[in-house]
């Protein structure tokens, strides 16, 4: 379990949750820890070259495009990645978004069907 501010860090109200990956003993895993011991030696054993581009914040950057791709919005994104600046989470992830052409059109078509 750990307890912190939920969506706002500036929040005295706090939050417990129980953590999806945790140690042997139940407590947070360091980063540089499941990098180091897990994260790493699987990309090693799939053969992979370990780079930045291939290291652990590869799985946040994963779980951003993938939200993007869904159509989740850049401020929604920036709440989920703790960023407090979406303009922030805008200029690291903008060129994931999918083009918009055929939904812009499709909501301008969808206004004067009706």
């Amino acid at each position: 379990m750990i307890t912190l501010p939920w969506e706002d860090p500036f929040s005295d109200e706090r939050v417990t949750v129980p953590l999806i990956f945790t140690t042997t003993r139940r407590g947070a895993i360091k980063r540089a820890t499941f990098d180091g011991k897990s994260w790493r030696p699987a990309v090693e054993a799939a053969g992979i070259v370990p780079t930045r581009a291939t290291g652990m914040h590869a799985l946040r950057h994963f779980y951003a495009s993938a939200l993007l791709d869904a159509g989740e919005s850049i401020k929604a994104l920036a709440s989920y990645l703790g960023h407090s600046d979406p303009g922030f989470t805008l200029r690291v992830y903008t060129h994931l978004m999918p083009a918009s052409e055929e939904r812009t059109r499709q909501a301008i078509d969808n206004l004067f069907r009706s």
